[in-house]
Order: structure tokens, then sequence, then C-alpha cells
């Protein structure tokens, strides 16, 4: 993310918050439980719309393909490398909520102060595994290995709220406040309503997610109340408080909300929920937020983009982090009012080369004098190039994926120019990944060696088709490809894909009752053959729950793309006879050629 603060205590929140109502510059959290668009208009400014480019990741750095990404009432699905693009997506002017789903991962989402530049957003989703499973009717304990526990009392029931007997799948996640890439992989951001209704910023002392499945798959809930533990960090053990309110996170709107309390026992905080969500042991600030912006120059007051700006809370066990400077050498985001700070700022391969303290700011909105950083002229840098699709005419839709030192960074193409500045701390190339969205080309993997002050790639074109392929995965297993033997039509208002490995070891028919883009209910005709499976799943016997999000119908000889998701039962037969219910996760994509 390149357009905002996002720090652990206060800087992750963008929305620059003030509980008085007549103060136009913040917004004021929603006080309803249904918030209706007016409320969002009063709370986060006008709609308006922004442009997004998402990056999905799993916990080992790896992309997310085939994800749905949604933000507002634009969707689409991130393509093999992981990345979604959304243009003119309707957000508010100071909120902007980038909502994740792929089965085999809990939902992922981030919520922002979107920039009128493109926002650059990474989320790392975490999986879905079963951590353990637990009988109804039977008080039962789940653990991880940091020390997180849960405790039921055996009572559960569905969403609906009809009791539940059976056994009970138990998902657990939890985050500590230690955690490196805790901003990748939390919900949402560290904006919070308390019991009152007000607004506040929050410090965490770590997270826990839980999601409880029937043996059918079914989501549950508890039916009375469960006990959550979580140890505290060794960091900030000796200033934990004897009590930290709990808030949980609210997926619809997108922020936390204030919902009980947990007490301090030995290096532990537990306490007590009523149902099921993100939880976080977090402590309201109780100092009102101000702006800051800051701007990082080189001696000639040539602005640095890149620079990761790192903020320190007094007293604060961890560091408030900040992304990086954007093209005009500045960032910007909210602090607590009358504090002192500690600035440090940071080269992409993990240097420190500046460090001050600021503040304490007392005014609404604060411009910190310019950061002039006494670099020599060889460790700062720009990359110029321009991305061309194959007929050499500017991309206009696309991005460029540049990789350098530890970091990756992503920006979006309107008209095929691109620039990318860095100060120069690592011998290594600079890898550049391009990618010509409505066309599906690709420029390949390019290295290059940086040279100070300017290294000018040129063009670089887009000609590389990415290749036609159908993958999917059952149970969050193992990935299947299917590369070739592939067909693809479209007849009237429905489409047909079918593909298969030698000896149909793997083979999939997805069929879909639109050509129309958009989003749709469970496939008519969903057949999946081999893998272990039943010879053949039909679903004139099988119970499906399959949704499939049509991105493209190309004509003749261009792509048809759409990617699916969901659960189905398989019927496995003995002899003659219906035999028993397997219950399946699946998901995957298809980028085919339409053959006619």
């Amino acid at each position: 993310m390149r357009n905002s603060l996002l720090p652990l205590l206060v800087l992750l929140l963008l929305l620059a918050i003030s509980c008085k109502k007549n103060n136009s510059d913040h917004p004021h959290p929603p006080i309803k439980d249904s918030v209706s668009a007016s409320d969002f208009a009063r709370n986060f400014g006008n709609a308006v719309s922004r442009d997004f480019i998402v990056q999905l990741v799993d916990v080992s750095n790896n992309p997310v393909p085939g994800a749905t990404v949604t933000i507002g009432t634009s969707t689409t699905q991130t393509n093999p490398a992981g990345i979604a693009i959304i243009k003119n997506a309707g957000v508010y002017e100071r909120f902007a909520y980038i909502r994740a789903v792929k089965t085999g991962f809990m939902e992922g989402s981030r919520a922002l102060m979107p920039s009128t530049s493109p926002n650059v957003i990474k989320i790392m989703m975490l999986p879905n595994h079963i951590t353990a499973t637990v009988n109804s009717g039977v008080t039962s304990d789940v653990s991880l290995s940091n020390g997180t526990r849960i405790t039921f009392d055996g009572n559960f029931k569905t969403l609906t709220g009809t009791a539940y007997t059976g056994a009970v799948s138990v998902i657990v996640n939890s985050l500590e406040a230690s955690d490196n890439n805790l901003f990748a992989k939390m919900p949402g951001m560290l904006y919070a309503q308390n019991a009152a209704g007000d607004a506040k910023l929050l410090e965490t002392y770590g997270m826990i997610n839980v999601e409880l499945l029937g043996s059918a798959g079914q989501k549950l809930q508890i039916s009375n109340k469960a006990q959550i533990e979580m140890n505290i960090t060794a960091a900030q053990l000796s200033v934990a408080p004897a009590t930290i309110p709990l808030w949980h996170f609210d997926e619809t709107l997108g922020y936390w909300k204030e919902a009980g309390v947990a007490n301090k026992v030995g290096n532990k905080y537990i306490g007590e929920v009523a149902h099921f969500s993100w939880w976080n042991f977090d402590i309201p600030l109780a100092t009102s937020a101000v702006q800051l912006q800051i701007k990082v120059v080189d001696p000639a007051n040539n602005p640095l983009a890149n620079v990761k700006t790192v903020l320190f809370r007094t007293g604060g066990a961890y560091a408030s982090y900040a992304d990086y400077t954007l093209f005009n050498g500045t960032v910007t985001g909210t602090v607590p009012q009358n504090e002192v700070l500690t600035l440090k700022l940071y080269d992409i391969c993990g240097n420190v080369i500046y460090t001050q303290n600021i503040g304490p700011f007392t005014a609404n909105s604060n411009v910190l004098p310019d950061i002039v950083l006494n670099l020599p002229a060889t460790q700062v840098a720009t990359i110029n190039g321009s991305l061309k699709k194959c007929n050499n005419t500017n991309v206009t839709n696309g991005y460029v994926s540049i990789n350098y030192g530890q970091q990756t960074f992503l920006t979006l193409i309107n008209n095929g120019a691109f620039s990318f500045q860095t100060i120069v701390c690592s011998t290594d190339p600079v890898t550049v990944f391009g990618e010509d969205a409505d066309n599906h080309q690709n420029t390949g993997t390019l290295n290059y060696i940086i040279t100070s002050p300017t290294t000018n790639i040129g063009n670089i074109p887009a000609c590389n088709t990415s290749a036609e392929s159908i993958t999917y995965a059952i149970d969050g297993g193992v990935t299947k490809i299917i590369a070739a033997n592939i067909t693809a039509s479209a007849t009237g208002n429905s489409f047909s894909i079918t593909g298969n490995t030698p000896g149909h070891m793997d083979a999939i028919d997805i069929q879909g009752n639109s050509i129309t883009p958009g989003t749709y209910s469970t496939l008519s005709g969903f057949q999946i053959y081999g893998n272990g499976l039943s010879t053949n799943i039909n679903p004139v016997f099988n119970t499906f729950n399959i949704t499939y999000n049509l991105v493209n119908v190309g004509a003749v000889g261009q792509y048809i793309d759409v990617s699916f998701s969901g659960t189905y039962n398989e019927i496995v037969m003995t002899g003659m006879n219906m035999g028993y219910n397997l219950s399946h996760s699946i998901s995957g994509t298809a980028h085919v050629i339409r053959d006619n």
C-alpha cells in the first residue's frame, strides 16, 4: 500500500476521526447496526469513484488466484498472479472497504481512506484449515501452540437459530500484536465504535478469529457463551492493563464494535463472547486524532518516493508502521494529539536511513517541514518505462509489478508510462512484469540492473499470451491445472467449458446459463471426474452450492474468463444402490479460448 499510513496503534486509521459532529473534516462512526447510504455520506463524506489494484497472497506470500474481490458494488477476480484491478469503484471520500473471498481461505478485507491516485492494497489471506473437531453436548477446549484457547460449553446452533447436535469443526486463527504481517492479515483497520457509539482509535493486544462448521459443512454459531484467551506478548506484559475491552469486527460495515471485556490472568487475557467472528483485545486511545503529512526530498528538493516511513508512539510496545511515500514524496495519516513520536525512515532493504523525534501536535492538520535525506547521488535511482500492447500502442488498462530489495510495488497503467523511484541499497537486479489486462497478454519477467540517477528501460511490449488453462482445487488441496485438451463454446445465452488431462485423471465440465458478465448461482450441469472422487457427479442426485463469476465471454478466438467456488455433496455409489454423502469444497478459474 502506498497511499496511506497504516500504523499498529493509530496511524493505520486514515479516517481523520473526531467525535465532534460539527467538524466536517472528520468522519463519525455510524451508530446503527443497519447503516443507510445517507448515514455513510454523513460519516464518511460524499460518494466518489476511485481506482484500486489489489494483491492477494497466502501466508507464505504466494499469489491467490481466482479469488472474488468486492469494493462497493464492483466485483472481479484475481488473475494467476493474485492481482485484481477495479477502476471507478463506488466508495466514500474517507472510507473504502475491500473484501476478498475464496474457498479454502478465511474472508480477507481492508478498510482505508482512498486516495485520488490509484490505491494499492495487499491482503494476506488466512487458511480455513480445520484446527480441531469437538462434539455438541460436552465442554471442550481447542488450543493453538501460541497459547490461544477457546472453551466451548457444548451448545451450538445453526445460523437460523436451530439447535445443532453432532460433530463441530473448529477453525481458529490468531494474530499477535507482534506479527510482522499484522496489517496484511487483519480485517478492516483499527477504527472502532465503542459501546457509547463514539469513534475510537485502537491499540491492539492481539486478535482471534473462530469459525464453526457442522458435519455437512454448514456454518454454526454458539448458543450461549464461549471463553477466549490469548497470550500477552512479552513486550506488552508489563504495561498491559488489568482489564481490556473486547471488540468484534462487523464484516458488513468494515469496522470494530465494542462488546465485552477481558481480564488479565497471569500472562493472558481471558474473556467471554456470545458469538464468533474476529475478536480484538484492544485499548481505545483517549487522545484525539490529528492529521499529519510528511514529505521526503533529496538535497536538490526532488521528492523521494517509495521510502518506508515508521512512527513509534511513546510507550507503545511496537512500531507504528507506515508503508511508502507517494510519487510526490508525501505520506499522510493520523496521529494522537499532544504526543511526542519517533519517526524512522527505511530503504527497501530494511536499513534505517533517518531518525527524528516529532510532535507534539495540537492542530487538526499538521505538515511537517520537509525531511531532506542527504544521500549520495548514486543511492537514488529512477526507473522509467512504458508498457505497450503487442501492436505497440499504449496499454490503457493494466499494471506493472516491480520487485526490488524486500518489496513488491504495483502500479496501475492508464497511458502506458510508468516511473519507479527507489533508494539503491542492493546490487540485486530489479524484476519487472507488466500485464495488458484487456488482452490477457504480458511482458514475461524482465530483469534490469539499476543505474543512477536514471534507468530508462524503454518500451516493454506485452506480447506473451496468457496460456489458456483451467485450475481448480478440492477441499483446499493441491491445485489441479488443465492446460491442454480444452474446448470452450458459447451458444445463445449459455457457455460450455471442458478440459481433461490424459486418461481423464483430472477433468472438469463447466456449464453456465448466461453469457452476460456477472455473478450467478449454482452452475447448471456442473460435473467433475477423477481425483479420487466418484466417476460422475450428477446434479440430478447431488446437492450443489456453487457460485460463479463470469468476467468475459469473447468472440470466437478470444477468451472466456470465469471463476467459481462453493460446495457440493458427492454421492458415492455402492453397487446399484445409493451410498453415502461426502461434503466437498471446490474453487477454481478458467481462462480459455472460445472455439465456437
